[in-house]
């Protein structure tokens, strides 16, 4: 169905700001002509099955990590870790956490509003700077590790670095992926799932954002649908189906 409502319109004809989240930047950086259909023409992609189970491990991992904040003392997964940090203590940060609100920054020169609602915030006791984390739930038989953490799971909380650091806040250049992979070896289920925990060190560079945005602008500012990247399934399900069909 063809949505009618927040529809980018361009910047000499509208008056209020106009936002975008994350997700949607990523969206673009996946495929610009899917980007343009749903940000312009109202077009979305079809949208697939929730991930209940991972909001679940989400929340339970989120009040967790309250509990610790609320006592100012490191989470045992730091401890283990040798992370010389804490849970961040912010008045904001359930603001930031929450996807209708989260961080946002004003880019005066296009008129646009990027939002980004992240996961938890750690803040290092040795340099007090912030650092973004991000939980994350799988089943991998081979695993999770550092050389194998999703190209887009690193852009998604790369933007999280530079919406922090749009707001002014002193920002660490490392990250942490509190990664739960559910094992699915055992023998009986019993009610119960188990996981095995890594807290994967990442080296987060936000160099990329800038040049991105720009080009996120423009498409946005043009009257023609850009070209689909080659790697779109979407698509080229598409092509596919109006090829057969015109036959």
């Amino acid at each position: 169905m063809v949505r009618s409502q927040n529809l980018y319109i361009n910047n000499s004809q509208r008056q209020k700001p106009y936002k975008l989240s994350r997700s949607r930047v990523d969206l673009f950086l996946q495929c610009p002509r899917c980007f343009y259909i749903d940000r312009k023409l109202g077009t979305d992609r079809p949208f697939g099955y929730p991930f209940t189970l991972n909001n679940a491990v989400d929340q339970l991992l989120k009040q967790e990590f309250d509990y610790y904040r609320s006592l100012q003392q490191p989470h045992p997964y730091m401890v283990q870790n040798n992370i010389n940090a804490i849970p961040y203590n912010h008045p904001s940060l359930n603001d930031w956490r929450n996807n209708w609100k989260g961080l946002t920054y004003f880019q005066n020169e296009t008129n646009l509003i990027f939002t980004g609602a992240i996961d938890d915030l750690w803040i290092d006791l040795e340099s007090d700077e912030l650092i973004v984390v991000d939980y994350k739930a799988t089943s991998r038989k081979d695993g999770v590790s550092e050389e194998n953490i999703y190209l887009s799971y690193k852009r998604q909380i790369e933007f999280y670095q530079w919406l922090l650091m749009m707001d002014g806040q002193s920002v660490s250049p490392i990250t942490y992926f509190v990664y739960l992979n559910g094992l699915k070896e055992n023998l009986m289920f019993d009610d119960k799932l188990n996981f095995t925990v890594k807290v994967l060190k990442y080296r987060g560079n936000t160099s990329w954002i800038p040049s991105v945005l720009n080009q996120v602008y423009n498409v946005l500012e043009s009257n023609n649908i850009p070209q689909s990247s080659p790697n779109c399934t979407y698509c080229i399900y598409v092509e596919e189906f109006s090829s057969h069909d015109k036959k």
